[in-house]
């Protein structure tokens, strides 16, 4: 692939205490708050937005780290530009106050800029409600910013954080104890579900993780976990990324399969709505 200009998209700005950050917006409907993975707005991310555009949905993508657009298949550029971009898009998350990375048992900061662009563009594009998907770095986000009710359809796609290093953190999501119990009242009374996609052998999303969220949210908790042999081969790294590196998007295939799922949960909470 080369790198896309992501001349379709309509760029904005958004405005939260005192923190201003580019917005990336195509589409028109409901809107549908896209979280980029490191290390960024890559070319298959924005493919992903448009798929959600093409249901009718408003895609959302806020820049929140990375090089919008930039391409990090090393077939176009080379193994160490890509590894090297990688780490330039990683450090600065892993150092941020904004980004909880290790610790257990907290939301983190960011995810209240991000509540609020949801809010934002709830009013801007009506509906129902919002949705919103998490991918690897981002994916517990998509939970947090389920306590608001006007978050219908949140998506974890591949959660890492915080990273799995011991059991306590394996076994765990980037949530706040108080955040996790507003979310499952929602769950419980109010018809909340929550779809989590990950790759079963993929270390960063051990299966104790998802045993977690099933523990905490019941049957509101929808798993997709697929075999490492469903992934894209041509892809750079071991299977992770569900819906962008990994996907193969042909018909009959696991990972279409889990993008249609995807795109099926925005269209019954979104759009399918009475």
């Amino acid at each position: 692939m080369a790198d896309d200009a992501l001349a379709d998209f309509h760029r904005d700005f958004f405005t939260h205490d005192d923190v201003s950050r580019v917005i990336f917006r195509n589409g028109t409907g409901p809107a549908v708050i896209v979280l980029s993975e490191i290390p960024g707005i890559t070319p298959l991310v924005a493919d992903f937005a448009r798929r959600v555009c093409g249901i009718g949905c408003t895609a959302v993508v806020p820049h929140l780290f990375g090089t919008p657009g930039r391409d990090v298949d090393p077939s176009s550029t080379s193994r160490l530009s890509t590894v090297a971009y990688g780490l330039s898009s990683l450090i600065p998350v892993c150092i941020s106050r904004e980004f909880t990375t290790f610790a257990t048992g907290r939301t983190s900061p960011v995810v209240s800029w991000l509540r609020a662009l949801a809010a934002r563009e709830h009013e801007r594009c009506g509906g129902p409600g919002v949705g919103a998907v998490g991918m690897c770095i981002t994916g517990g986000f998509a939970l947090a910013m389920a306590t608001d009710d006007r978050m219908l359809a949140p998506v974890l796609s591949q959660p890492s954080m915080p990273v799995p290093l011991g059991r306590k953190r394996a076994h765990n999501i980037d949530i706040s104890p108080d955040d996790l119990r507003t979310v499952k009242a929602r769950c419980a009374n109010d018809g909340l579900e929550v779809l989590g996609l990950r790759f079963k052998g993929d270390r960063l999303v051990g299966g104790s993780r998802f045993d977690f969220l099933r523990e905490q949210l019941g049957d509101a908790f929808v798993a997709v976990e697929l075999d490492g042999a469903d992934a894209n081969p041509a892809a750079a790294m071991p299977p992770h990324s569900v819906l962008t590196e990994h996907l193969i998007d042909e018909p009959g295939q696991p990972t279409r399969a889990a993008l249609d799922q995807v795109l099926d949960l925005f269209r019954s909470r979104l759009l399918d709505v009475a």
